[in-house]
């Protein structure tokens, strides 16, 4: 019984970790601006994935399943292996999935002619002359197609 006490505790807290480590959209009203794109150019833009995030959960993961494994010294074993084989093994798939992603710094100019720009993963849909909305401000802004 203490050993899957043990192994739901570490699974709670590598859930509680993950939702920490990326903050899902603030509910509210949000600025809307319309144009016309003027200008696309393409970026790479930094994986949004938060460093060592993966070498806790993968290290609390192996802690956990090291803990079912034998007893007394033997367990003790499994459970610093179980840890640091976690550990490796999610820092090395957080690195695969901390590549740059392809991006956008797009040029709209807004009804008021005024110039904005906008540094947003690439959109396949955008295109230079087309009437655009722009949600929000600052680093949350997007532009997004008329419909």
């Amino acid at each position: 019984m203490k050993r899957i006490s043990t192994f739901l505790s570490a699974g709670a807290l590598a859930l509680m970790l993950g939702a920490c480590a990326a903050p899902g959209p603030t509910p509210g009203e949000m600025e809307i601006r319309s144009g016309v794109i003027e200008q696309i150019t393409s970026v790479q833009l930094a994986s949004n994935h938060s460093p060592g995030i993966g070498a806790v959960v993968g290290g609390v993961a192996g802690l956990g399943i090291g803990s079912l494994i034998g007893g007394g010294t033997g367990r003790d074993v499994a459970m610093v292996l179980g840890t640091v084989g976690g550990a490796i093994a999610g820092n090395e798939i957080q690195k695969r999935n901390a590549e740059p992603v392809p991006g956008q710094q797009i040029i709209v100019r807004s009804y008021r002619d005024v110039l904005v720009s906008v540094t947003q993963p690439a959109n396949p849909e955008l295109r230079v002359g087309q009437k655009v909305f722009i949600e929000g401000r600052g680093d949350g802004a997007r532009v997004v197609p008329q419909r």
